[in-house]
């Protein structure tokens, strides 16, 4: 073996590969999306990008029940979309191991919400692995398969963002190939789920979970390190490491197995202690189980809410530790922003021109609900915004006063948006529907989608024609317009709100970090500008006011999208070259 610097991402990967899997499928999401990203890039492997999470568990059931090994990858809000297959694939159980990596996100790094991911195992009865370092993400996805195909069940290893994008070093081995699978032989009793054969795949499961929480209790991955019996912490995950920087003392039970939870170990644990706490971030998990076991537990003031460090952990307990954020807390604020020559900046201008009621949706575009855009009202879960969209209009309104739109990306349109649109026109609602085509998933690193036909292996297969897909619902206004025509954007936005039926307008123009052969970038002209401000309510980075009130121009910065041209009323906005010779540069 060998030792290498991984991200845990990276980590479970190269678990993944070592395990022998043959097949890798998700959706991205962070802070989870490297995953299959690195495990493309490893040999005898095939990964797929799926249009969402339901989707990719499903082609994982089939992976599996062909026999192969299968790694399924998402964030935590993802689990809720393919929460379907995974209750009853707890029944069916699998063939080739199936393991879904799960990334929480603590703190809301890039989420809309907290979800811990934990309580999948005893909700759908499947158990979960909590790794605490790089190290662990792939010696623990390893086990995964191991655990799902001996106990017949899906295996959760739930990361979170900081094991997820942290980096340790790794003991690498080599890839363990499993025999061919044999020829699929068919078996009702196991893979179809009628109420018949579900009641005794029902019962199957309590059974193997139970053989599964005996094994945990003899031969499971949990650990004590016993110090100063004063004070005993129970912890799992990533808190395992904030809580051995913080109280070095503590004795601590490190639980890794957080479905079946080892009880005979941890009340053993308890006993052994004269105070008990817990450590963990997001829900009280394993402070609600242990108090259901009987164990006193102490009340700590552990932050509900956000992510843990080892400073929080440590002001817990009456102890201090130095914080990192205190080292940048006087740095100025940086809001973020669309990124100059992003096509979507256009639209979100028209629309709070419009004063329109935006229902919004999962991307950067979601940006545009910040200032100076402000034009965006609701941001919920994925594929959301259409159907709040026509929620609002049965609500009343819309009728009399602001317009109604939805907004949604290609990639979340394919994601879960199509299944909105499709009820709205099956139930006769109107409105108008935008969908912002950027020709890529941007959000989480450029990632390809059905609507582009980029494939994570590489391939550009068939493209999903949104105005086709549209049309054959039946709905009669179809329209594509590129954003960057503001005068375009405007005046097609104002018809179609205009209407009585539903209408859909397709802005289609690539991401600005697509493009790699930028246009002249511009400059202002300063006696030409009259400090109106219109520019500014781009919202563009490249765009600043100067001590006088007058636009500038980041000539490193601007790509030459030539939005702030079309704004200005004054002509005050010219390429840089012709402002450098105005001003007798």
């Amino acid at each position: 073996m060998s030792r290498t610097l991984l991200s845990g991402n990276e980590a479970v990967a190269r678990g993944a590969w070592e395990a022998g899997v043959s097949v890798g499928v998700g959706y991205p999401g962070t802070p989870s999306t490297e995953t299959l990203e690195n495990l493309t890039r490893m040999s005898d492997v095939h990964c797929e990008w799926a249009p969402n999470e339901k989707v990719a568990l499903e082609v994982a059931a089939g992976v599996s029940m062909g026999g192969a090994r299968v790694l399924v990858t998402m964030k935590h809000v993802g689990m809720n979309v393919a929460a379907d297959p995974l209750f009853t694939l707890a029944y069916t159980g699998v063939g080739g191991g199936i393991v879904i990596l799960i990334a929480d996100d603590p703190g809301m790094h890039s989420s809309q919400n907290e979800q811990d991911s934990r309580n999948w195992g005893p909700f759908a009865h499947v158990p979960v692995l909590e790794p605490a370092d790089s190290h662990e993400a792939l010696e623990f996805t390893k086990s995964a398969f191991e655990i799902s195909e001996r106990f017949d069940v899906p295996v959760i290893v739930r990361s979170t963002t900081r094991i997820s994008h942290s980096k340790g070093l790794v003991e690498v081995g080599e890839r363990v190939l499993s025999e061919a699978p044999a020829p699929f032989l068919s078996d009702p009793a196991k893979w179809v789920m009628l109420p018949s054969n579900a009641r005794c795949r029902c019962t199957s499961l309590n059974e193997r979970i139970d053989r599964l929480a005996k094994w945990n209790a003899t031969d499971g991955p949990d650990r004590v390190e016993m110090g100063s019996t004063e004070l005993g912490i129970v912890t799992s995950g990533v808190c395992y490491e904030y809580v051995r920087e913080a109280l070095p003392n503590a004795s601590v039970y490190k639980v890794v197995m957080s479905y079946p939870l080892n009880e005979r170990a941890l009340v053993e644990f308890a006993a052994s202690v004269d105070r008990l706490a817990v450590v963990e971030e997001a829900d009280p998990y394993l402070k609600t189980h242990l108090r259901a076991m009987g164990i006193d537990v102490a009340d700590v003031s552990v932050p509900i809410e956000g992510e843990l460090s080892p400073a929080k952990v440590a002001a817990a307990f009456g102890g201090t530790l130095p914080s990192t954020r205190a080292l940048i807390a006087d740095l100025p604020p940086r809001p973020p922003l669309m990124c100059p020559g992003c096509p979507h900046r256009s639209v979100f201008h028209a629309l709070r021109k419009a004063k329109a009621i935006v229902t919004g949706d999962i991307g950067c575009y979601t940006l545009g609900a910040l200032p100076p855009l402000s034009a965006m009202d609701s941001c919920v879960c994925m594929g959301a915004g259409i159907g709040m969209a026509h929620g609002m209009a049965l609500a009343g309104q819309g009728k009399a006063g602001r317009p109604i739109v939805a907004v949604i990306g290609d990639s979340t349109f394919a994601h879960s948006g199509i299944t909105g649109l499709a009820h709205i026109a099956y139930n006769g609602g109107a409105g108008t529907v935008l969908i912002l085509d950027n020709r890529i998933t941007a959000m989480t690193g450029h990632q390809g989608n059905p609507m582009m036909g980029l494939t994570l292996m590489g391939e550009q297969n068939r493209q999903i024609d949104i105005e086709a897909l549209c049309a054959s619902m039946g709905i009669d206004h179809v329209r594509t317009v590129d954003p960057h025509d503001l005068e375009a954007v405007g005046s097609t936005i104002a018809e179609e709100i205009g209407r009585d039926q539903l209408s859909v307008i397709v802005f289609c123009a690539p991401c600005a970090l697509l493009i790699r052969e930028k246009e002249q970038p511009y400059a202002v002209d300063e006696e030409a500008c009259t400090a109106c401000g219109a520019c500014i309510k781009l919202g563009c980075p490249a765009i600043s006011k100067t001590s006088t009130g007058i636009a500038a121009t980041d000539i490193t910065v601007c790509v030459g999208c030539g939005d702030c041209v079309q704004v200005c009323k004054f002509d005050a906005i010219v390429p840089a070259g012709e402002a450098c010779e105005i001003g007798g540069v």
